[in-house]
């Protein structure tokens, strides 16, 4: 099976192009969802149910993000790497503590994180335009809800 084609009908630069940015999204949101379990498990503090909470939310639109990017690269015939080592060297998600996390910092942990992921995926928008309108499209729409949420985590924990 090592040798099988998923055909195309992009040109060879326009799908490698498209399969760096899908790969490096997948790194992004793959780590996203980790981090946030990682915070998940450990935040203590005043706001901990809600924050609590809302990372599950984070988790589960992390995990749908990475798939429909894993799968838009398959199906382009790029082979998605989702494995561990590969998201640990590829990420642009910024690392969390370890140990018990108050809630004021997992919040600034995750503008933080939503920030970083945000710029790289805008940074994808960009990349794909020509190359791969479809791939942009999932870009566009994965960014979008990315800004919505970091606007959620942000005002519902201001003050």
């Amino acid at each position: 099976m090592a040798n099988v084609r998923i055909s195309t009908a992009l040109s060879e630069d326009a799908r490698k192009i498209a399969g760096e940015a899908l790969q490096g999204a997948l790194a992004d949101l793959v780590d996203l969802s980790l981090v946030a379990k990682q915070a998940h498990w450990n935040v203590v503090g005043r706001s901990f149910r809600s924050v609590h909470l809302q990372l599950d939310e984070v988790v589960d639109s992390a995990r749908l993000f990475s798939d429909q990017v894993a799968e838009r690269a398959a199906a382009i015939g790029i082979n998605p790497d989702g494995r561990a080592s590969t998201v640990a060297k590829t990420s642009g998600v910024p690392e969390i503590a370890l140990g018990w996390l108050p809630d004021t910092e997992v919040v600034g942990a995750f503008v933080a994180s939503y920030t970083a992921v945000v710029q790289r995926m805008r940074q994808r928008i960009d990349a794909t335009a020509d190359a791969d309108p479809v791939t942009q499209d999932i870009f566009i729409g994965i960014t979008a809800e990315l800004e919505k949420q970091a606007w959620m985590f942000q005002a519902e924990h201001a003050g």
